[in-house]
């Protein structure tokens, strides 16, 4: 049986908090591990429960979402954050994308769209716009570069590995089972892998990957 997808849910709104964890926690696959109403217990319950994935809003009265993304991120590099708001504001998604968020949705979204948001999350891949995405590139493309720089980013060992499991077919599950390690470790390459090759989907990373030469295709299984 699959391990579920365990989850926080961060709301500082009552009745939300309540909508959600009645919604999601009859999901299959989705286990709703608590909730949290502030800036600070998001933090504070992040550290305790650990999860794979946080569910928030964008703002709070004792603090701003993207803030909060950041502490968490920077502490659970593992945890994956996907923000629910109302505000859809480019420049708010942007912000929060920034901070580390892997995925930014509307509150307009149905509860199945809502869920597959989620578990496109938890597999290690990023939910942005195409819009958005492409934004923050040209942004990264106008910062000053070092020109003896080489043009394929740096990749440790570990993420060489699970690029070419990638390009072999594998999915997460069987990569942590092939190299004896924990999803959520898989989880946590996967999005740095995304990050590091400014894209948005592991078959897009496979793609970039194999073009930079990151990739040893002699070694693919045949299909």
């Amino acid at each position: 049986m699959p391990v579920p997808i365990r989850m926080l849910i961060v709301q500082h709104d009552r009745l939300m908090f309540e909508g959600l964890v009645s919604l999601l926690g009859d999901q299959e696959g989705l286990e709703v591990l608590g909730v949290a109403s502030s800036a600070a217990d998001a933090v504070d319950k992040s550290m305790h429960l650990r999860p794979d994935l946080v569910l928030m809003d964008v703002r709070f009265p004792d603090g701003d979402g993207a803030q909060i993304c950041e502490r968490i991120r920077s502490r659970l590099p593992n945890t994956a954050v996907l923000f629910l708001s109302a505000d859809t504001n480019e420049a708010t998604v942007e912000r929060a994308v920034m901070a580390g968020a892997a995925g930014y949705v509307s509150t307009q979204i149905s509860v199945a769209e809502l869920v597959g948001a989620i578990k496109t999350l938890a597999e290690g891949e990023l939910l942005v716009t195409a819009a958005v995405l492409a934004r923050l590139l040209r942004q990264g493309e106008t910062q000053p570069t070092d020109p003896d720089a080489p043009t394929a980013p740096e990749l440790t060992g570990r993420e060489r590995e699970i690029v070419t499991l990638l390009a072999r077919g594998r999915d997460n599950i069987a990569i942590a089972a092939e190299l004896e390690i924990e999803p959520a470790t898989v989880r946590g390459h996967v999005r740095s892998l995304l990050e590091k090759l400014g894209v948005h989907s592991k078959a897009q990373a496979v793609d970039s990957a194999r073009r930079m030469g990151l990739v040893d295709d002699s070694a693919r299984t045949p299909r």
